[in-house]
Parts: structure tokens; sequence; C-alpha cells
């Protein structure tokens, strides 16, 4: 999804989301962005704020606002605020909204050694998250971009953030090719997934079982069958199809997933063989998601 332009090059993000899913990497991502930065923006006051920024002529046409539950009360102001400003056709805002999952949520707050602040009978990290997700439904629903941070390190979401919001890179088309493991769970950011569990299996050769696909003794391995050869080529056919109808429409990134069983051997040499193909015409990112997990199964 693209940031979208406007008459002034008016740049509006409203970060807002879960409590640990990452707020305040995005924030300092978009700092080094050159964004004019709030934490915790009062809803209340965001059409002072908006006026202020029109005011300013092009001193302040970048600005990212964190807005959670700490002012949670004022959430009708919000809508209300961001409604008139669609319809004043000044510039469209978008919302981002960053989310995980329960458990990675409730890791992260065991982590920090901090009490959720709407866990109010039980005071335990879940009872918070569950109100929150609950009180946040809405605001979620109006949401342009929605980053799942559950197997995110902060250097992925940062880059995430920069490839989506930079201003020199407004144009650019980044192809993201991903290796993973069924048995971890699909990706949920991925756009196309392909599955490559019917190749032959390295895992079942003792040897080439500690291994991955990044090993050149694996990746030859997986490449050098027929049912392999057939499989890339159709689909880098595919893709080369597909790919300048998604970058003529706008999109700021595709998601490429290919899984195997346990993200180690075959998916790995994949993504690094379609990845390479494609480099030469596109921006172009590899990464493997369940590479360094454990080697212990059908992979």
């Amino acid at each position: 999804m693209s940031t979208g332009s406007h008459s002034n090059d008016s740049q509006i993000v409203i970060i807002t989301g879960m409590s640990g899913a990452g707020k305040t990497v995005a924030i300092q991502s978009f700092e080094d962005l050159g964004f004019f930065c709030v934490d915790n923006l009062p809803p209340t006051l965001l059409p002072k704020f908006l006026e202020l920024m029109k005011d300013s002529g092009n001193k302040m046409n970048k600005v990212a606002l964190v807005m959670d539950l700490r002012g949670r009360e004022f959430f009708e102001y919000l809508f209300k605020a961001l409604d008139d400003l669609v319809e004043s056709s000044w510039a469209t805002p978008q919302i981002l909204f960053l989310d995980a999952d329960d458990e990675t949520l409730v890791r992260r707050y065991k982590e920090t050694r901090r009490k959720h602040p709407l866990a109010v009978k039980t005071g335990l990290p879940l009872e918070g998250i569950q109100n929150e997700r609950a009180l946040l439904a809405e605001l979620k629903g109006r949401a342009q971009l929605i980053y799942h941070t559950s197997s995110m390190k902060p250097r992925e979401l940062r880059e995430k953030i920069i490839t989506e919001f930079s201003v020199n890179k407004k144009s650019a088309f980044t192809v993201n090719v991903m290796s993973f493991g069924f048995k971890h769970g699909i990706p949920i950011d991925a756009d196309l997934v392909f599955d490559v569990r019917f190749l032959p299996n390295p895992h079942y050769i003792d040897h080439m079982r500690p291994k991955t696909g990044l090993d050149n003794e694996v990746s030859s391995y997986v490449l050098k069958w027929t049912e392999t050869h057939k499989f890339l080529e159709k689909v880098t056919d595919l893709l080369s199809f597909m790919l300048p109808h998604y970058k003529r429409e706008g999109k700021a990134q595709l998601v490429i997933a290919i899984g195997c069983t346990g993200g180690q051997h075959r998916s790995v040499a994949l993504a690094e063989y379609i990845g390479r193909h494609f480099e030469k015409d596109y921006h172009t990112r590899i990464s493997h998601r369940d590479i360094d997990k454990r080697k212990d199964t059908k992979t």
C-alpha cells in the first residue's frame, strides 16, 4: 500500500496499536525519516495541531503522531478530527496500526516488568491485552496499514517503515522474498504463498540435516531435480507477469513467501534463487524467517 500523495505533499501518519507492539521503534523510525513527531498527543488537540501544521507552510509537512489508550477517553474526538480532515481535502491521514499476537505481547511485558494499564482485576498482562484489543477494535478497522510485529525484530520494523514512508522511495517497489516453515505458521503479511513441500527433502540425508539452504551442498541438492526446474520456470514466469502490474498499481512492496515444513532447507534455497532472479529489475530483499529455529523436523 502506498503512502499516498496530496496536493501539498503533506504526510500525516497516526501511529497506534497494541501496547508492546513496537510504537516506540515506529516513532523513532519516523524521526529518522525527518518527520515532526509527537508522542501521546491527546486527540482533542488534533484539530489545533493540524491548524498549526497548515499555517507552518512547508516547515511541518511531514508529521507522525502516536495516539494510544493513554488517551482512550478522547478517541471519539480522533475519529471526528480525521473525518473532518478527509472532507477538507487538505491532506489524507493514514493510520498505522501495530499489532502482535497475545503470546508475544505477554512475553514483551514480562521482559520489561511493566504492568499493563488495563489489567485492573487480576493485574496479569493477558487481561490488559485482551481489554486493550477490544477497545482498539474500531480503530484497527479504520487503519490503512496494519503491521504484525510478532516475528519482527526492531530492525526489521524500522526497515519496513522506511521502505513504506521514505520520500526518496515514493516510487520504489520492493520485492520481499521470504522463506518460512509451515510448522511455524504462514507469515501473516504474505501477499503470495508457494508451498514447496512436494520437492525432494534434504532432511532425509543425514549429513545435510544440520545444514540449511544457504549451504552450497544443500542448495545444489534442492535445485538439481527436474521438478524443481519446472517449478522455478513456472513461478518466475508467473511473477514476471505479475510484478509489473503490482508496481503499476502503486503497491510499495510485495511479500512472496516460500514455505517448506520447517523453513530450513528447500524454502531457503528457493527463496535465494527467486530473490536473485529478480534483483536486476527490482529492489529485492531476501529473508529467512525460521532458519534459526530448531532443525529436528522435516524441512
